[in-house]
């Protein structure tokens, strides 16, 4: 978790050419469940939602280990053009601004699109893990992660 009260930031505008990733929503912390605060982004290309990008803010195992801090969607029709890849690299940023220094994105090791998007976007893959059992990601039939580290100097 993050020391003290917790803030969430105002992103402003973020664009990389036609895309811009638009914030939606914020989710505070849930000590019961154990999330930790959150934030929901809109991808979109003229004005038109292209997908969802999320931004976990926390240090604990299941983000490092399991779940990632960042989970993203790219719409069907707009897949081909990195829209996941670069919406990474705007909001990482982000989560430089609220102390990360390195941040992990895990995908299912047969998801050759997402395993892409993270070498794009400048992950080093580490490894391969199973997902713990009794996990809400095993509960929904996920066995398996390739986990990929982010360093986010130069993010700031």
């Amino acid at each position: 978790m993050i020391k003290g009260k917790f803030k969430f930031l105002k992103p402003g505008p973020l664009a990389d050419g036609e895309l811009q990733v638009v914030l939606v929503k914020t989710t505070p912390a849930d000590p019961v469940k154990k999330y930790v605060p959150g934030y929901e982004f809109e991808m979109r290309e003229k004005g038109r939602r292209a997908g969802a990008i999320r931004l976990r803010i926390g240090r604990t195992r299941p983000l490092s280990g399991w779940c990632g801090h960042i989970g993203y969607e790219v719409d069907e029709n707009y897949r081909g053009k990195h829209f996941a890849a670069r919406a990474c690299r705007l909001i990482f940023p982000i989560a430089y601004a609220h102390g990360l220094r390195t941040i992990w994105i895990t995908c299912d090791p047969r998801n050759m699109a997402s395993r892409r998007t993270c070498e794009i976007a400048g992950g080093k893959y580490a490894d391969t893990r199973p997902v713990p059992k009794g996990t809400e990601m095993y509960r929904e039939g996920k066995r398996r992660v390739r986990r990929y580290r982010f360093d986010l100097k130069g993010f700031n």
